[in-house]
């Protein structure tokens, strides 16, 4: 089965060096104690960012989501976010990294002295972990396409668990996941509580209808980082873009679909549950496609 995270396995990511807490440790020797707050609680947040010709894509955006997270879970860091961004600098440094790499930037509460999810059972600050990983998408990914399909997991309000923090705890997402492959599906299509659609289990979700490029508000989904660089995009070159309520009915009657994430790019849906959608009305997306990695190659030269 493709799914939107499909990549070309390098057998470079045997060897790589995984930065703990600033120490560069061989992958099969990094560990992290069974009482870290991210293992027992998921408790924590983390960020994907690509490397490309030796730069890391849309920075500013990913270390400003991360310390999003950071700020309302209250987690103290050890070291400022300059000092982070030093950190992945210096790890992707002693990997001879230089692009085509994913790199996982993890921050969880820290160690705790019992299991037991109160932060006051916490002993020191957070534990940070820099994974770097050389991962170029299939190429065929984006020919073959997705499949959707519609999952009953929806995307709560920030009261329940706030869709805009990227945290460890992705039981939601993982559960939507599940269900979507239990059904046949790459991903599942989730809606919010009020039964509009908002977005998939790892990517952001849009259509297109009448020439018009259509999103979730995003008040129920993660602010992808992605999806704001392909609203961005649209704008700049005078694509109709509105971000409003939809329902799968609407979905249907779209002329075609698309998703968008930080390893992903830009991926066509071919089918949501029973419906195909028709290839020749893609012109839109092959656009948006060009666009995106137009945008990346001048911004990342």
């Amino acid at each position: 089965m493709s799914n939107t995270h499909s990549y070309i396995e390098d057998e470079r990511n045997q060897s790589i060096y995984i930065n703990i807490n600033g120490s560069l440790i061989k992958r099969h020797e990094a560990k992290i104690s069974v009482f870290d707050s991210g293992f027992l609680l998921g408790d924590g947040v983390w960020e994907g960012i690509r490397l490309y010709n030796n730069q890391l894509v849309f920075k500013k955006d990913h270390l400003k989501r991360l310390c999003y997270g950071i700020k309302k879970l209250e987690i103290e860091m050890p070291i400022t976010i300059n000092e982070l961004e030093k950190n992945i600098i210096k790890t992707i440094e002693a990997n001879n990294m230089h692009t085509d790499v994913h790199i996982r930037v993890i921050v969880t509460r820290g160690i705790k002295k019992t299991p037991y999810q109160h932060p006051s059972a916490n002993i020191g600050k957070a534990n940070i972990i820099i994974i770097p990983e050389h991962k170029t998408a299939d190429p065929e990914m984006y020919h073959r396409g997705i499949k959707l399909v519609s999952v009953s997991t929806i995307r709560s309000i920030p009261d329940i668990q706030d869709p805009k923090i990227n945290s460890l705890s992705k039981f939601n997402c993982i559960q939507a996941c599940i269900e979507a492959a239990n059904k046949g599906g790459d991903e599942g299509l989730m809606s919010d509580i009020n039964g509009y659609i908002s977005t998939c289990n790892s990517t952001n979700f849009f259509i297109i209808k009448k020439g018009k490029v259509i999103t979730s508000k995003g008040k129920y989904c993660l602010n992808g980082v992605t999806r704001g660089t392909i609203i961005n995009i649209c704008t700049e070159n005078n694509i109709p873009i509105l971000l409003e309520n939809f329902k799968i009915e609407d979905v249907y009657n779209a002329e075609a679909a698309f998703v968008t994430g930080t390893f992903a790019g830009v991926i066509p849906v071919t089918q949501i549950n029973n419906h195909r959608f028709n290839p020749k009305h893609s012109s839109i997306i092959d656009h948006l496609f060009k666009l995106y990695k137009d945008k990346i190659a001048y911004l990342y030269l």
